[in-house]
């Protein structure tokens, strides 16, 4: 307890981190504020039937990652995932799309234009869902509830508040990267996630206690379960496998004097949440083609991806975090890259000749540690499906892994590491004085003596 005072005095002494810390706690309250300002013509007294429509199925996911701003009818009910969509887009079209291709190696000029086009496919993608939601309360709640049967006026202009709710939202996640911690997009997520929490522990916790013959003892065991998929995910979030690699200190004509051994870092789950975030947007799209409105009409192809608990949901949805994982992998990662600024500096690993083939070797281990840690990634993400399977509630049971537990961990571990990049960069003591944390950050090399 007297560590952690100390280490609160620590942070506040910092200026820019007192100050980035109070940045980011204010636009999440801001974020937080908007999620329950009610679409005008809404009344909020009749929003039952909303919030019963998105208690379960995939409703509830895209429920839990706007923070409940869906359920709510609020001004940002359709939250951040268009804009995860766009990016999905964009970032697929520097691969097939030489223009875009040209844009990713111009540096900061073309990351810019590149987020232009993310903004303005992020606006085209709210401008169609936004009318399909507000079909579907226009269908759940009624006339009585939502003045919308007006006229298209009352259509366009509730379309627009949505569509500038989204944008909100984005720019909101933009300021927090810029002026705050962490990354802006991911802590407004994980913000969303985590205000389900307590409303879903005790959900579960009365849907137990109901139940005769060792309900309170089933809800123990849960937790426990919890606990345990919590550890395992900060496991496979900070799993590294370490390159040796021998660098000289100094060069004579062609012959090496003296020398020190590093280590690359290469991690097993490199590419992060991104990956099980990209893919539960795809999921998404079934919802985005025939509109939110008539989710309970789909049938065939769209209904088997519609249900989050069914096998072929829940098969493409590891196919593609796998997928998801190799792709970020490679754009995180580049061996030839590695291979040649180890060659200036003088290194090499032992047994491994210079140049290609070091290329080769690195890019052969990636492969290999990357593999298992994409089949557990999707093995994560698909333990709240079979934890409803097995009757955990729906709520409780997306916390036992899955996209909301990934973030949770993930965009946790990356705060606490940029916290304690600034104490140790002022000589404070770290967070913790064990060893250092490991957010998801690529790691530089590090000295073994």
């Amino acid at each position: 307890m007297k560590n952690f005072i100390t280490t609160i005095k620590n942070i506040y002494k910092i200026e820019e981190l007192r100050r980035k810390i109070g940045n980011t706690l204010l636009f999440l309250l801001i974020y937080r504020f908007g999620s329950f300002i009610v679409l005008p013509g809404i009344n909020p007294d009749a929003l039952g039937e909303l919030k019963q429509q998105t208690s379960e199925g995939i409703l509830s996911l895209l429920n839990m990652f706007s923070g409940g701003a869906f359920s709510n009818a609020s001004i940002f009910a359709l939250g951040i995932m268009p804009y995860i969509s766009a990016s999905i887009v964009i970032q697929l079209l520097t691969i097939a799309v030489p223009y875009f291709q040209k844009l990713q190696k111009e540096g900061e000029s073309g990351r810019k234009k590149m987020n232009q086009f993310t903004r303005f496919l992020t606006v085209a993608i709210t401008a169609v869902q936004a009318p399909s939601y507000l079909a579907n309360l226009n269908s759940q709640l009624g006339t009585n509830a939502l003045d919308v049967t007006t006229g298209g006026f009352s259509w366009v202009f509730l379309s627009l508040i949505l569509v500038s709710g989204t944008m909100f939202v984005m720019w909101l996640g933009e300021r927090i990267t810029d002026r705050g911690i962490g990354n802006g997009i991911s802590m407004i997520i994980m913000v969303g996630i985590i205000s389900g929490l307590p409303s879903a522990i005790l959900s579960e916790f009365g849907s137990r206690v109901e139940q005769a013959g060792g309900g309170l003892v089933m809800f123990l065991l849960e937790l426990v379960f919890l606990l345990f998929v919590v550890i395992f995910t900060i496991l496979l979030v900070q799993g590294v496998r370490r390159i040796p690699v021998q660098v000289a200190k100094r060069i004579q004509g062609n012959q090496q004097v003296g020398g020190v051994r590093q280590y690359i870092p290469l991690r097993v789950n490199t590419a992060g949440v991104m990956p099980i975030i990209f893919a539960q947007a795809i999921m998404f799209i079934p919802i985005t083609i025939v509109g939110i409105a008539n989710i309970e009409s789909m049938q065939g192809f769209m209904a088997a991806f519609a249900n989050n608990t069914g096998f072929w949901y829940n098969f493409t949805f590891a196919l593609l975090i796998i997928v998801f994982t190799y792709f970020y992998t490679a754009i995180a990662v580049n061996p030839r890259n590695m291979a040649e600024d180890m060659k200036r500096s003088g290194g090499f690993i032992p047994g491994i000749k210079t140049g290609q083939p070091t290329a080769d070797y690195i890019d052969s281990i990636m492969s290999r540690i990357t593999l298992p840690g994409a089949f557990f990634l999707a093995l994560i993400a698909i333990l709240p499906s079979i934890a409803m399977i097995l009757g955990v509630t729906n709520k409780f049971a997306q916390f036992f892994g899955g996209t909301s537990l990934l973030i949770l961990v993930g965009v946790i571990l990356d705060t606490l590491q940029q916290i304690e990049s600034h104490l140790l960069m002022r000589q404070y003591d770290g967070l913790m004085k064990s060893g250092r944390i490991k957010g998801r950050a690529q790691e530089t090399m590090s000295m073994a003596g």
